[in-house]
């Protein structure tokens, strides 16, 4: 039996997350490989292209035109993901977009159904859920190692960004929620299930931003647990969620964009004492890649595939619930940024996806 012919996967922009972690993990991987990558500056198309023996293309629509490129990549900021998603859909190629998928429910369901009408795959490229430490995670709540689960204590935060960063633009669909508050949000829907109620939520503009910088939210599910959430960009480092069960505690620390060489600890903390598991290491970048390669291998034969394809939508609803419970978004006055900017120190880029 012969082996398929690997996804020839072309990428529209050479945003840093693609050049850094999405192009070498296609390249690695027998399934897929890198056809193309284009960009509105040929240097730019030139020099990410050129590692891996790929075309250098001149603008999104001439990728979206070549039929060497079976599968698009689309790693540009939140705002152009509903046109060019639904470009390259249009176009006749499967895509894998980056999270959020597009900045509202609506544009999420039109491109899902737009997915499903051609045959095609759509995918979101949220990267942690393919970890297998959260399905570890999962298991050891299910044999209830913490007893019966109370609450969930989820954050993500990342260090004070250039001014010039795309996330501080509106226009570009920047701000704290979608691009750091999905991580925590989505753990939420991951681990305890998508029907969850938003009690109150909270968004924070810095003081002189145009969007909003932090926020927090209070989620429960039917049964009543409940899910506490903050996220933020001005932020010292962290990167964790929290399970408070019954009978102990479970802590999950690096959970949302280790490297691939990290191995997660999982510490538990009950009532015979404290103990700390030291799980495998596991690429979640690699994973993400062979899940869409297989997604859309499934959705070339016509088979139903394992991929949750509602998943994107559930949490665009999840998102929007958020951010209409918050409104309005509250500014910081001028004052407190000095005492802020102080206490935060240096700023620093975390490494992760």
């Amino acid at each position: 039996m012969s082996t398929p012919a690997p996804l020839r996967i072309g990428v529209l922009g050479c945003a840093d997350i693609a050049v850094r972690r999405m192009l070498p993990a296609m390249a690695a991987l027998p399934e897929t490989e890198v056809a193309a990558v284009a960009s509105r500056d040929p240097e730019k198309a030139a020099a990410a292209a050129a590692p891996y023996g790929a075309a250098a293309v001149l603008g999104y629509e001439a990728l979206l035109r070549r039929d060497d490129v079976d599968a698009v990549y689309v790693p540009l900021p939140a705002a152009l993901h509903a046109e060019w998603t639904g470009a390259a859909l249009r176009a006749g190629k499967h895509v894998l977009a980056e999270k959020p998928l597009t900045t509202d429910p609506e544009s999420t369901a039109a491109l899902l159904d737009l997915a499903e009408a051609a045959g095609l795959a759509l995918m979101e490229n949220v990267m942690f859920v393919h970890h297998r430490l959260h399905a570890d995670v999962r298991a050891l709540v299910a044999d209830g190692v913490i007893g019966e689960l109370r609450s969930m204590h989820a954050s993500f935060g990342i260090p004070r960004l250039p001014e010039s960063d795309i996330r501080h633009d509106p226009e570009l669909g920047g701000g704290a929620l979608g691009d750091v508050g999905v991580y925590p949000l989505r753990a939420a829907q991951h681990l305890l299930g998508d029907d969850l109620d938003v009690l109150g939520a909270h968004l924070v503009r810095g003081a002189g931003s145009r969007v909003e910088t932090a926020g927090g939210a209070l989620l429960a599910t039917p049964a009543g647990v409940t899910a506490h959430i903050a996220f933020g960009m001005d932020h010292g480092y962290r990167s964790a969620y929290e399970l408070w069960g019954s009978a102990g505690r479970l802590t999950v620390e690096r959970a949302y964009t280790p490297p691939a060489g990290h191995r997660p600890v999982v510490r538990l903390e009950t009532r015979t004492g404290v103990e700390e598991r030291v799980l495998d290491a596991d690429d979640q970048v690699r994973n993400t890649v062979a899940a869409f390669a297989a997604h859309v291998a499934s959705a070339r034969a016509g088979e139903p595939v394992a991929h949750d394809r509602e998943a994107p939508l559930r949490q665009a609803r999840l998102l929007d619930a958020v951010r209409r419970r918050a409104a309005p978004v509250r500014p910081v006055p001028e004052a407190a940024r000095p005492r802020a900017e102080a206490a935060a120190g240096p700023a620093r880029t975390p490494s992760g996806p």
